[in-house]
């Protein structure tokens, strides 16, 4: 019997179809380890030595971190957002896999309940904040609202325009509460996402990460890029800013990220020279945004 996975087939007829003629140049004629954006300051992937040796050493700086956390009661949210395939669950995966789930977990909540749907917007992310010892890690976050929902249509701009006018004093009390409050922003080219949605679709391990809204959101490039523009414009305050990190090359983003979260935080027997210099070229406030 043949299972027919939703979506499969769907990538390639928007390269085939709709996709811009420049875009399906760059994927067709790029080598396997090129970098497709142009305006990426690297033209290749960071080599695995490299990125092998220096990730090592920031899983043992993690797992430093997690015990000061454990041992000072802190407490540590990062949300993890950007488009789609641009490297979000991957990235968490490095920061957690050497650390105890108990005290590390992932939160990526699914679509609201109808009762969800009624309640105050932030009460269901507020349920999954750390208490003492403990790491969030959020597979998008309350910036659904921001970007995602407002691109789809599933909020009025009423809602939006509450959600922006609530934000700031909601994340102040995060970080007034004592909260380490960390927000990264992965940012990736076109022509990458949709070769990274390509890949997805050719492999059947990775099949079922394809959805609607992933082939409906390839349709709404300019779109999603307005709203994002304009929700970090908004939602960039000193008390809880943005890190915007260019994720074209996997390696190195994982590297910044990991290396933006153990900055945050003040740990005993932290190793700068082991965390390293973050790549200023690639990592920093929301100037560096490619859209």
């Amino acid at each position: 019997m043949t299972i027919e996975i939703p979506f499969v087939g769907d990538i390639t007829r928007f390269l085939e179809e709709e996709a811009p003629k420049a875009i399906r140049k760059q994927i067709r004629e790029a080598g396997k380890d090129d970098i497709l954006s142009s305006s990426y300051p690297y033209g290749e992937e960071l080599g695995k030595k490299a990125y092998g040796a220096h990730m090592e050493a920031l899983q043992v700086e993690l797992v430093k971190m997690l015990w000061d956390l454990r041992d000072s009661g802190k407490r540590l949210a990062v949300l993890f957002e950007g488009r789609d395939a641009a490297g979000k669950g991957g990235t968490i995966e490095r920061v957690r896999e050497n650390l105890n789930p108990r005290s590390a977990y992932i939160v990526a909540l699914p679509k609201p309940t109808e009762r969800e749907a009624t309640q105050w917007y932030f009460q269901r992310y507020v349920d999954w904040l750390p208490a003492g010892g403990e790491i969030a890690l959020f597979d998008r976050s309350w910036y659904n609202r921001g970007v995602v929902e407002h691109v789809f249509g599933f909020c009025t701009p009423e809602q939006r325009e509450h959600f922006f006018a609530q934000l700031p004093d909601f994340e102040k009390m995060l970080v007034d509460e004592g909260i380490i409050l960390v927000k990264l922003w992965l940012n990736v080219g076109r022509a990458e996402q949709l070769r990274r949605f390509l890949k997805r679709e050719k492999d059947p391990l990775k099949q079922w990460k394809l959805s609607w809204i992933d082939v409906e959101g390839l349709k709404k490039w300019d779109a999603y890029s307005d709203a994002i523009k304009e929700t970090l414009k908004r939602s960039d305050t000193t008390v809880a800013p943005w890190t915007v990190i260019r994720s074209d090359d996997k390696a190195r983003a994982r590297i910044a990220a990991i290396q933006t979260v153990l900055n945050a935080v003040d740990y005993a027997k932290k190793d700068t020279k082991a965390i390293g210099k973050i790549d200023e070229k690639i990592a920093g406030g929301i100037d560096l945004l490619d859209v």
